[in-house]
């Protein structure tokens, strides 16, 4: 295998220099989940990026050559000797932006701690000094072996990328964790560690809970008073915790986006369910972000069966009752005095005071360490890609964070977290 890597530019990816598009490197071990990285392959080809697959002889007896070829537009190798003369076992991990090993196998794991190199892939990873993701797939015992459980905590401790693989269905019969998290979300956790420029990750070892979406406080068994928050800023959170080495624990309140890799889900529906929820999950947790909308009210009574409608035009009266005041609560009731818990105001602003004014009062009375505030007035924000925000301190500092993508404001909240954490 040479060591072409073609030019070009592409506005969806990352910047790279002389505005060449990234290279990444696919590794692809053996195990049946190979079949999932050809559409990793395709994602990652069509958002312009350019990349060199690296499977391994075990995994070719999964997807051949051939298809790898097609998709990358590359020739594929799988030992040193292919081309020597490019020296290929040193050349493509040195002009990597970025390797991916999707799936890695508990054995490559283990190679890949030990420093093995008997192979292009684990050469490639030898020599490589940019950013390395690995995306483990294989049977639940494996995965928690104590050999796995070492191996995939030496490679942390040096600073690589190793995501939680996804609990479901497994090769067979078989149901576990263990699984490879979907394609598409490997593709944006992969993307989130090129974009920070080999920044190493710095939330290793800490755990993170971060609540998305909105709750709905039901009427009957088809109505309910909800919100719009869509979910989206609080996935952008966890994901990019995940890509930034944490251990995420999401709890999504009706929210219909999947699952992101490496990330622990809860589902919950009502306001009940999530408070239950995070003060579960906050207990031992280092840092929890409140980005969920959770209904203020909810009714005293909901009926069994669906409310009719009155044939002499009258609507029928809702009497409500407040919700219990989940940010507040885990702010005051800490599960120790180091925790960092940021919350999240949506504001409009109204005669009582303006949009800032309101979200500094909301911050002396939740009691937490941050508040991102977000202005809606018009509907802005839900269900946009983009978000802006003021990010409020306890300390009086307010740090203003520019309409960008909301994968950008998760990372100035977490770089605001980490300055607490210390």
């Amino acid at each position: 295998m040479t060591d072409s890597f073609p030019t070009g530019s592409h506005d969806d990816v990352a910047a790279s220099p002389a505005g060449r598009r990234p290279r990444v490197v696919l590794g692809v071990s053996g195990g049946i989940a190979a079949y999932k990285s050809c559409e990793l392959l395709r994602r990652f080809t069509e958002s312009g990026h350019d990349v060199t697959v690296v499977p391994t002889a075990a995994a070719l007896e999964f997807v051949g050559a051939p298809t790898w070829a097609a998709l990358s537009g590359k020739p594929v190798a799988t030992d040193v000797w292919t081309d020597v003369h490019a020296v290929p076992h040193v050349q493509i991990g040195q002009h990597a932006d970025l390797v991916v090993v999707a799936p890695a196998t508990a054995d490559l794991l283990a190679k890949a701690a030990h420093g093995l190199a008997d192979d292009l892939l684990t050469n490639t990873l030898l020599t490589a000094r940019c950013p390395v993701v690995f995306a483990p797939a294989m049977h639940t015992e494996m995965w928690e072996h104590p050999a796995t459980v070492a191996n995939v905590a030496t490679l942390r401790a040096r600073g690589i990328v190793v995501i939680e693989p996804d609990e479901g269905r497994l090769t067979g019969k078989d149901t576990g964790k263990g699984r490879l998290p979907d394609p598409a979300e490997i593709l944006e956790l992969a993307v989130d560690v090129l974009n920070r420029g080999g920044a190493r990750p710095d939330l290793a070892g800490r755990r993170v809970v971060v609540s998305a979406g909105g709750t709905r406080e039901y009427l009957d068994p088809v109505r309910y008073l909800g919100n719009r928050s869509s979910g989206l800023q609080g996935h952008a959170l966890a994901r990019t915790a995940a890509a930034r080495g944490a251990e995420v624990t999401l709890i999504a309140a009706n929210v219909t986006l999947p699952d992101p890799a490496g990330v622990k889900v809860i589902a919950v529906s009502t306001t009940a369910e999530l408070r239950d929820a995070v003060v579960a999950a906050t207990a031992t947790a280092d840092a929890v972000v409140m980005a969920a909308a959770p209904a203020d009210f909810r009714p005293t009574t909901v009926s069994n069966d669906k409310i009719k409608k009155a044939d002499d035009g009258s609507a029928p009266s809702i009497e409500l009752v407040q919700n219990p005041d989940i940010l507040k609560e885990i702010s005051h009731d800490r599960a120790r005095p180091d925790q960092v818990i940021v919350g999240f105001a949506a504001e409009t602003g109204d005669a009582t005071g303006s949009v800032r004014e309101l979200a500094l009062a909301k911050l002396a009375r939740k009691g937490c360490d941050l508040l991102v505030v977000n202005d809606v007035s018009g509907g802005a924000v839900f269900g946009s890609p983009d978000n802006e925000a003021v990010i409020l301190s306890t300390t009086g500092e307010a740090r203003e964070v520019p309409r960008g993508s909301k994968a950008s404001l998760a990372h100035a909240i977490w770089d605001q977290v980490l300055t607490r954490l210390g």
